[in-house]
């Protein structure tokens, strides 16, 4: 014969909601403390916390002790966004009730959401040294020391837990050693823990770090195939695009790479990163039209990318147009940018327009900044010779010999310079 529980709970699940409930608050009227309890789940699962939450109440009110109770009433708490609340009735719970172990972990959480980390690590290891052998705990450490991006501590608990034969219910624990393996610096053994985790569960974070794990072992291919994967799953991906290019480039793909670099602008068009990317692809290509405009978009969305302006300062001076190295630098500086490589790509227009006074100055003031740059130093003492300082020129020609000391041509032409004094 049923229950009227079980009836009460047919009715809900027949559809019969409203009879259904009116039945449960029946049963409600003269049920003993356990079916009390067992109310409390049904109107939790059913979302009728208003409901669930008086006979909790009651409950703890003739057994304030009970551990099991006092989880219950903090996750409800923290259902109903009471997180201070729902720590309150955790820290009731005592070292040695069966709900101990749970109540750390569910403190943990809590004081993890509120930023409070040193707490957080606490309550899990005081929870392991109650259960040190507690897969659930030991896998809970490794997660919480992975999202804390400490690698090298989640894995041994990680791996501890997994030779328990414990995963995660949503799965992934090969993933997450993967993860940790890969920040740590053990490429190889991440790619193992890769390969595995992703016969078993696909998601975007982990093709992405299976592509940047295999870009770092300088395996272009296995990357190029992983971010491509990813990219058909998730175009929305902005952060796989420069990796992509990078794979391509490896491969010397160029042309993929290219089109890598547009089909991330198609998905963010204010990502200056991808524009510097296709304009330093469109160079390579040998397209200095095309290349000069994403370069130039890539400066209109960030004025700051040094990489970009170095590129075109490095373009214009190839084609010899000087004012448009002069333009930009001046642009720039009105923006309150201010970069020694572009006040030395400045400086060397200035030489050329024979400016002479003024790309010496430039020159002198970037020295402190690029003064371990054996080409920059080159035309510091280039700039010399041609105004006639010779020794100056000297000084400035040894000091990038000593930097690169097999530059051989450097070398005979300061030989030769020496033997005309």
């Amino acid at each position: 014969m049923k229950s009227s529980l079980e009836e009460s709970l047919e009715l809900i699940q027949n559809g019969d909601v409203e009879k259904g409930l009116q039945r449960l608050e029946e049963v409600e009227q003269n049920a003993s403390h356990q079916e009390k309890y067992d109310l409390i789940q049904i109107y939790e699962e059913l979302g009728r916390l208003d409901k669930a939450k008086p006979l909790l109440d009651e409950l703890i009110s003739y057994y304030p002790d009970e551990g099991e109770l006092l989880t219950t009433a903090a996750e409800m708490a923290v259902d109903l966004d009471e997180e201070d609340e729902a720590i309150e009735w955790l820290l009731e719970v005592k070292e040695g009730d069966e709900a101990y172990v749970r109540a750390q972990m569910l403190l943990a959480d809590l004081y993890q959401l509120q930023g409070l980390d040193e707490a957080a690590e606490n309550r899990l290891k005081a929870a392991l040294q109650k259960e040190p052998n507690e897969p659930v705990l030991l896998a809970g450490l490794g997660d919480y020391y992975l999202d804390r991006g400490d690698f090298a501590k989640s894995i041994p608990y990680l791996k501890q837990a997994q030779a328990q034969g414990f995963e995660f219910p949503e799965g992934g624990l090969n993933l997450r050693l993967a993860e940790a393996y890969s920040a740590t610096g053990e490429f190889e053994t991440a790619l193992t823990y890769y390969r595995k985790g992703l016969k078993d569960k696909t998601d975007p974070h982990s093709l992405f770090g299976y592509g940047f794990t295999a870009l770092q072992i300088e395996d272009y291919q296995l990357a190029a195939t992983q971010l491509e994967k990813l990219k058909q799953t998730d175009p929305d991906y902005v952060t796989l695009y420069p990796y992509l290019i990078r794979a391509y480039e490896g491969l010397e793909k160029y042309e993929e790479a290219l089109k890598a670099a547009e089909d991330g602008l198609s998905v963010d068009e204010q990502n200056d990163t991808l524009f510097t990317e296709a304009g330093k692809l469109q160079l390579a290509l040998g397209n200095e039209s095309v290349a000069q405009d994403r370069l130039k978009e890539a400066i209109a969305v960030n004025p700051g990318n040094q990489e970009a302006a170095k590129a075109l300062f490095a373009l214009w001076l190839d084609q010899e147009n000087y004012e448009a190295i002069e333009d930009l630098a001046l642009h720039l500086k009105e923006l309150g940018e201010e970069d020694a490589y572009m006040d030395w790509y400045y400086a060397k227009a200035l030489w050329e327009k024979e400016a002479f006074d003024e790309a010496e100055k430039l020159f002198e003031k970037v020295y402190p900044s690029l003064s371990q740059h054996d080409d920059f130093l080159e035309d510091y003492g280039k700039l010399f010779l041609e105004l006639g300082y010779r020794n100056k020129a000297l000084h400035f020609f040894k000091q990038a010999l000593a930097l690169h000391p097999g530059n051989e041509e450097l070398d005979m032409f300061i030989r030769d310079l020496e033997e005309e004094f």
